[in-house]
């Protein structure tokens, strides 16, 4: 009989943690031009990355990626057995066409800005079980790709309230193996959907916070660990509103994370010199910071531990036009230095 890998009310505990053995980043000019900017693998001079739309660059950046983690870890595509990839966009369009010629089978996901966490998740649980050698987790977003598919689009020239975060235009990409990399997933926790009745789309952290509660919330107590087990606990797009939201929540339920907690959001960009208002969001936002800052800091042992938290705001334009409400999820995941 197979032992039982459950953990806790809705964790998973690898038994054989998967590792992560690439990772690649790519990114529009502005996200170079942050803090994390000689970090990346590739930084486009501009926004369109040769494209004559914004859908097909986001198409590119995710080639660019998947292309680039490949060729770091000596692979060929035709060897990875599956990948998970999504986007923001309807139908996942910058998915589908940015690996039409790659010739991998692809599972379509959508969690929004959680995209990162679910991917990663799946990809994991798919090696675990033994179902593949090789998989791979792709995730991307772009500025102008997304503010025409969920607010206005950029010729309109609408005044962004301090409460919006900014759509990082990136994409990241990573491959996973049973053995064979510095950094592991030991466990993951899937996260619910919460609804707070949260209606403003110009305010995504507060539509996330509660659910990245939830998550963190559920992942201390199936592992019965404390904040501190954590060198880092690292949201994927809260931003500063929804940072301060999270971690007044979190302390209602009897942890404090605010020694360990960093945004994804609020690192990518620099707050004073770019006029990106709340931080950065967006499934590139996450996915990029993973492969550019978390990876490495865990590959060089700086921490051993990280809980990566990205998270999503699940609306769409008809959602949110009809006056629906905006739910919320993240998906939580382990990495621990190999």
């Amino acid at each position: 009989m197979a032992v039982s890998q459950m953990k806790g009310k809705q964790s998973i505990e690898f038994r054989e943690a998967p590792h992560i053995i690439s990772s690649a980043s790519v990114v529009g000019p502005k996200e170079g031009e942050g803090p994390l900017g000689e970090a990346f693998d590739l930084v486009a001079p501009e926004a369109e990355f040769g494209e004559d739309t914004w859908e097909k660059a986001e198409s590119t950046m995710q080639k660019e990626a998947l292309q680039t983690a490949a060729g770091k870890a000596g692979l060929s595509l035709w060897q990875i057995r599956y990948l998970f990839g999504g986007d923001l966009l309807a139908q996942l369009t910058a998915t589908s066409f940015g690996n039409e010629e790659a010739g991998v089978p692809v599972f379509g996901l959508y969690g929004a800005c959680s995209t990162c966490g679910e991917s990663l998740t799946l990809a994991a649980m798919t090696i675990a079980a033994g179902y593949a050698d090789y998989t791979a987790a792709l995730t991307s977003s772009h500025f102008g790709s997304a503010e025409k598919e969920f607010r206005f689009p950029l010729g309109y020239g609408s005044q962004r309230p301090l409460s919006a975060t900014w759509t990082v235009t990136g994409s990241g990409a990573f491959l996973l193996a049973a053995k064979g990399g510095h950094v592991k997933i030991s466990g993951v926790t899937p996260g619910r959907i919460v609804d707070m009745g949260v209606r403003d789309n110009m305010n995504m952290g507060a539509c996330m916070a509660p659910a990245a509660c939830g998550t963190i919330f559920q992942n201390l107590m199936d592992f019965n660990r404390q904040p501190r087990d954590y060198d880092r606990i690292i949201t994927g797009d809260l931003g500063f509103v929804g940072q301060t939201i999270l971690i007044d929540l979190l302390k209602e339920k009897g942890f404090d994370i605010a020694q360990q907690h960093m945004d994804c959001g609020i690192e990518i960009y620099d707050h004073e010199k770019q006029d990106t208002h709340a931080g950065g969001s967006g499934c590139g936002c996450s996915a990029a910071v993973l492969a550019a800052m978390i990876l490495p800091k865990l590959c060089q042992g700086i921490w051993k531990r990280v809980l990566f938290v990205p998270t999503g705001a699940l609306l769409s334009k008809v959602s949110f036009n009809e006056g629906r409400t905006i739910p919320g999820i993240a998906h939580a995941v382990v990495l621990e230095r190999c």
